[in-house]
Parts: C-alpha cells; structure tokens; sequence
C-alpha cells in the first residue's frame, strides 16, 4: 500500500516536470540550433500530459500552467532589468510585475494544451493539437494589443521549418512544429507510419524552399549603422541627452555611405526644440553629400484619439525630398502607453515619456531615391513593431508602393546583458524570411546588423561597443506568399481542422 508521503512526492513530482520542461525549452530557445532541439522537448511535455493518471481538465490546466510559466519566466526575465535596474521600481514588484506578466502568457499555452486530453484518441490529435496551438496563439498577438514574444516560430531561424515562413509565415511554422514533436511521440507505438510522416514534412519543406518570391532590384545600397552605446540612465538626464544629440550627429555628417541609420529615440529631445542648427545641419549634410539620414527622434505628434502630445519618431532626410516622418503606431504597453487604471504601476518606476501617441498604422515608406537608379521604399518598424509579423505583412500588402527593405530602429538599453537582443534579432530574421526582403537593424546597445532576404545574418556590431557597421545591402522587390495571403491561409486551414475534429469528437461520444 503506498504511503501518504510517497504519494505527495509523486505529486510534487507531477507538478515540477512541466515547469522544468518548460524552462529547458526556453533555453534551448537561445541555442545555435534551438529550432532542432525544442521538437523533442515538446514532445516529452506532450508525453507528460497525455500520460497523466488523472485527466481532469484542472490538472490539465495546471500542467499547461506550470509549463508556461517555465518557460515564460526564463525566457522574460529580462523585463525585470528593465523595471528594477533602470526604472528603479522595488525588486520585490518587478519580480512580481515578470510573474503576472509570465503567468498571463501561461494561460494561452494551457488553453492551447487541452487539446491533448480533448482529442488524444482521435487518429488526427497531432494535427488538431498544432491547429489548436495556431489559433491560441494568433490570439496571444491580438488580445489586449498582443505580445507573441517567445513564439515557436523564431527558433525556426535555427531550425527544419524556416521555408515554410515565406508562404505560411511564423504560425506556419508553429504549426510544423507542434505536429513535427506530437510525430515524434508517435514513434513508440506506431513507428513507421510516425517516421515516415516525420521524413515527409521534412523532405516537403526542404523542397519548396528551392522557390524565391522576390529578386534583386537596382545596385547594392552602401548602409552604415551607428550603435551609440549610451546607458539607458544617462538618457533621462539633460546632459547625457546633449551628449548623446553630439555623437549621433558627429557620426552621421562623418559617415560615407548613401544610407545612414542611426537608433531609436538617438536624438532623446523633442523635434522642435533640439539644440539649434542640429536638423539644419544635418539636411546640409545630406543635400551636399546625396546621403539619406534616418534616426529616431522625440515628435511633436497630437492623436486626438488619445489626447497625447509626443510621439515617437524616425525623422528621415534626404537630398530633395521634404523631411520624412514614421510615428510609431504599436506601442509597448507600460513603457510608450499606460492603459487604463495603470498609472500608479508607471508612477513605481522612473521612465519619462511613458505615455506617447500613436501613429496612424497607414504611414508611406522611406523614400530613397539616388541618381540613376529605380526608387526604392524601406518600411520603417521602430523596436516593439518587428515583433508582429501580421501587421507587418499588412502594411506592405496595403501600401501604395512596394516595399524594397526593411528597417528597424530599436534601443534594448533597456534590459542589459540579457537575452532580449537576441530574441529581437531572431523576430527580425523572420520577418525578413516572411517578406523576401533585407532588413538592417540599428540599436544603441545591439544587435546592430544587416539580414539578408532569407533572413541570414550578413554583418553584425559586438554588443555594448560604440562603433559604425559599414555594409551593402541589396534590395529586393516582389512579394511572397505570406505577404500577398497573411495568416489567412493558416488560420483557414487551423479552424476547419478543429472544426472537423470537434464535429468527429461529439459523433463518437
């Protein structure tokens, strides 16, 4: 007879496993080749959850919990150093602020789980479990403005499924992934039919990734990127923000390139009253030199919508063309917008401008238009906005010119020598994967690089060092599939097979 004792290990048991499943999934997120590696993690945690000796749908529940906060927690933890090491908010709070944070995130990865108790008999589980996982997470990047940050898809950048990005996009990937590890389950009880179906979705992906959507257009753009490596704390003081206004100017009127990108927010002031002559030299600069001046920059934005005054800004210059403005249009909640009830969480901590406006999400493209050359059009995406590769795609489906480039200016000063920047840099590849075309990514402390249209990694700057990326970049014109359809497809596709599946479900109950 087993003691009450054994039984409360066995249970603690239980109740660590998915959470340390989730964590090694997360850090196996941050390996070279973590798109490989995260398959048979999944498949040990569809394991544990379809093998539970009690299948309530609270324990359930709780296992996908615990599972998400696993992973949530370590993959996140960086906003900790965000709210305590730079904002200065009690360490107990930030810590509690990740947690709740963490915890939300959990949620969708359970409600994506239950489809394991739900459809576990069904000779189609796999494939209602990835349709399922697909759903939950398109909501994850919609609900209460999204945050899809630690997503399946972007390890795909190191992993089998990255050509499936161009048709598909991330929840396409996600997808593949998801039935790729529930297969590699299947491999106990049914082994050929599993192994072949593994070879299959292997070998089909490997072969429409011999067919490209875009191509080159024009020379090759000479770029610089200009990686300031100002401390955050520096910035919310007047004379760092003088500082730092000197260095990106100096290095901009000294550059050599026919574009030059510099971070968000480098010049830290409000556009109309940095110190005099900046803009006016800058323009001269730029007329004199037939270079293209990009940078981030405080803007003097009134939403009536929201009432707020500043916005933040990428402030383009170019030889004859009138000033270029992009406003960012999806903030980060807490840090560029407060939502309603929340202002005493952003009085605990010391951020100015924590409040921005927002920009209209139908901005035009960067105009960069050189002497006996095509135009080309660069969409602007300031930090956060890489992160949503749907609204993305929408804004160069809807423009009224194509897209050639991508760029995104970001500041990650603000979490430190974590792993957010390689998180950020890993959404940039896949944007790139999902869009056929190049990106370049100027930051103030990393990762400043240069991504090649399928996304590769072409330059790069060490992280915290001030210096110049000098590079080319080719642009690309044309569109891919994802472009042309977004999540559409994958959605259509996801919905109908939980329908099918629920409709099987209440036939045979």
């Amino acid at each position: 007879m087993i003691d009450r004792n054994t039984l409360k290990f066995k249970s603690a048991i239980h109740l660590f496993l998915p959470c340390l499943l989730g964590i090694l999934l997360a850090g196996a997120a941050e390996l070279s080749y973590g798109g490989w590696f995260q398959i048979p993690i999944l498949s040990a945690a569809w394991y544990l959850f379809s093998h539970h000796k009690t299948p309530s749908l609270k324990q359930h529940f709780l296992s996908g919990m615990l599972f998400g906060l696993g992973y949530f927690v370590l993959g996140l933890w960086w906003i900790y150093i965000s709210l305590h090491d730079v904002g200065g908010m009690n360490a107990a709070l930030s810590c509690v602020a990740v947690f709740l944070l963490s915890s939300c995130m959990a949620i969708f990865f359970s409600c994506a789980s239950f489809a394991i108790p739900l459809f576990k008999r069904s000779p189609l589980a796999g494939l209602l479990l990835a349709a399922n996982w697909v759903v939950i997470e398109y909501l994850r990047e919609t609900i209460f403005t999204g945050f899809p940050w630690m997503g399946f898809a972007e390890t795909q950048i190191h992993g089998p499924f990255a050509a499936i990005a161009p048709y598909l996009g991330g929840l396409g990937c996600t997808f593949l992934v998801v039935l790729t590890s529930w297969q590699v389950l299947r491999l106990r009880k049914n082994f050929k039919t599993a192994f072949v179906s593994i070879l299959c979705l292997l070998g089909l992906t490997q072969v429409i990734s011999l067919w490209t959507f875009t191509r080159p257009i024009g020379e090759a753009l000479t770029v610089e990127l200009i990686q300031g490596n100002f401390a955050q704390s520096l910035i919310f003081k007047p004379e760092g923000m003088l500082r730092q206004i000197d260095f990106y100017k100096s290095a901009m009127t000294q550059s050599h390139a026919d574009l030059v990108v510099s971070p968000e927010t480098a010049l830290p002031w409000p556009e109309p009253n940095l110190p005099r002559g900046t803009l006016e030299d800058l323009q001269t600069y730029a007329t004199n030199n037939n270079a293209f001046l990009l940078f981030g920059v405080l803007g003097r934005y009134f939403n009536p919508a929201d009432g707020r005054e500043f916005s933040n800004r990428a402030l383009g210059l170019s030889p004859s063309n009138s000033p270029y403005r992009y406003d960012k249009s999806h903030l980060v909640p807490f840090g560029e917008f407060i939502p309603p009830g929340f202002h005493w969480f952003v009085q605990a901590f010391s951020v100015p401008l924590s409040d921005f406006s927002r920009g209209p999400k139908d901005q035009p493209f960067f105009l960069i238009n050189r002497k006996g050359q095509p135009p080309l059009y660069a969409a602007i995406t300031i930090c956060y906005e890489d992160v949503f590769g749907g609204e993305l795609g929408k804004r160069l489906r809807d423009s009224k010119k194509p897209a050639n480039l991508l760029i995104n200016m970001t500041n990650l000063a603000w979490f430190g020598a974590s792993q957010a920047p390689s998180q950020q840099l890993r959404l940039s590849q896949l944007r790139s994967l999902e869009t056929g075309l190049p990106a370049i990514r100027a930051t103030n402390t990393g990762i400043t690089a240069v991504l090649g249209s399928d996304g590769t990694v072409v330059a790069q700057l060490p992280q915290f060092t001030q210096g110049v990326l000098s590079a080319t970049v080719q642009p690309y014109s044309g569109k891919t599939p994802y472009v042309i359809w977004g999540n559409i497809p994958i959605l259509s596709i996801s919905c109908l097979l939980l329908i099918f599946g629920l409709a099987r479900q209440k036939r045979f109950c």
